[in-house]
């Protein structure tokens, strides 16, 4: 197992040094001086020289790309040109919205899709099938803006249940603040939840297909203990791929959620960094952003050799 995992971390090691070279070059090939829009028009060419020269813009970008990866090795992420503190103590502010709302919402995707999927799985082809798979395709195809609008004219405006935006005040109980999260989380939950419909399904139909888990009704086992001990748990594998890509997704891409709830998470900090081209806040937390999406991928491909042994023999 060391070995396999040892494999995967030279590959994820690998992607997050041509992450870094992509993301230092798209910063810079985008149109827009950060000095400018930091100064503003009243600046002068001597002020904005002088800014860029304290910045360290004025240098040859590949003598910027190797400052920032000799920061980067030190574990800075550089520091803001606009916030004015360093790039990991902004991250961390707003880490606490986006990372709850995308457990959150995984949770409720995972609650909803595998027994769903499952349950289509079993009675396929039936009416209960083909009201799962339209749920599905439906969820699929609903932009995540216009359900988050329909739920807070419902849950906010007209039956006051949730809060209809903001993450509360910071010195707030953690479960007042969490209460802000539940309806955008429900949001990206139903949402996410057609994708592991449509893998569970497909998964477990599979399964069944096998020629063991006909043994096992030969023999006379109560269907509970067939579907949980002989298929789901070799449906595991796809299930829970997909379940960590959706969490990898959400902590990336929950700008347009965040955005419809006024959530102050890390995507409204990665479109305002665009906005005013900060480029030390868009390098960092689109690498950090890269960095947990690969070792996420890394926690999959570890969770395969305990839910399949036959993964790790295969490695050796």
């Amino acid at each position: 197992m060391l070995r396999f995992l040892l494999t995967r971390l030279a590959g994820a090691v690998a992607v997050l040094a041509i992450v870094a070279v992509l993301v230092f070059a798209l910063t810079r090939l985008a149109s827009g001086d950060p000095v400018a829009l930091l100064l503003g028009d009243q600046a002068t060419a001597a002020d904005i020289a002088a800014a860029r020269v304290q910045y360290g813009l004025d240098k040859p970008l590949p003598t910027q790309f190797v400052l920032w990866v000799g920061e980067l090795l030190q574990g800075n992420l550089g520091q803001s040109l606009f916030l004015q503190r360093p790039v990991a103590q902004a991250l961390l502010e707003r880490a606490e919205p986006t990372l709850f709302l995308a457990l959150f919402a995984v949770a409720i995707a995972a609650l909803i899709g595998i027994p769903a999927g499952m349950a289509a799985a079993v009675w396929r082809g039936s009416a209960a099938d083909q009201a799962v798979s339209s749920v599905a395709m439906l969820g699929a195809s609903v932009p995540s803006f216009w359900l988050g609008l329909i739920l807070i004219q419902f849950f906010a405006v007209k039956l006051g249940w949730f809060p209809a935006s903001g993450y509360g005040d910071p010195t707030s109980p953690l479960h007042e603040r969490l209460h802000h999260l539940l309806l955008p989380a429900l949001v990206l939950g139903l949402l996410n939840s057609a994708l592991i419909i449509r893998f569970t399904r497909a998964s477990v139909l599979d399964i069944l297909g096998e020629d063991y888990v006909r043994t096992a009704r030969a023999k006379g086992l109560p269907e509970r203990v067939i579907m949980v001990h002989h298929v789901l748990r070799n449906a595991l594998v796809p299930i829970v791929t997909v379940l960590g890509l959706t969490l990898a997704l959400m902590i990336g891409g929950t700008v347009v959620t965040e955005t419809v709830f006024n959530l102050p998470g890390v995507g409204n900090l990665v479109v305002r960094a665009v906005l005013r081209r900060d480029y030390p806040v868009i390098q960092g937390t689109l690498l950090v952003i890269a960095a947990i999406y690969v070792f996420i991928n890394l926690g999959i491909d570890f969770i395969y050799t305990l839910v399949d042994p036959r993964i790790r023999l295969e490695s050796k």
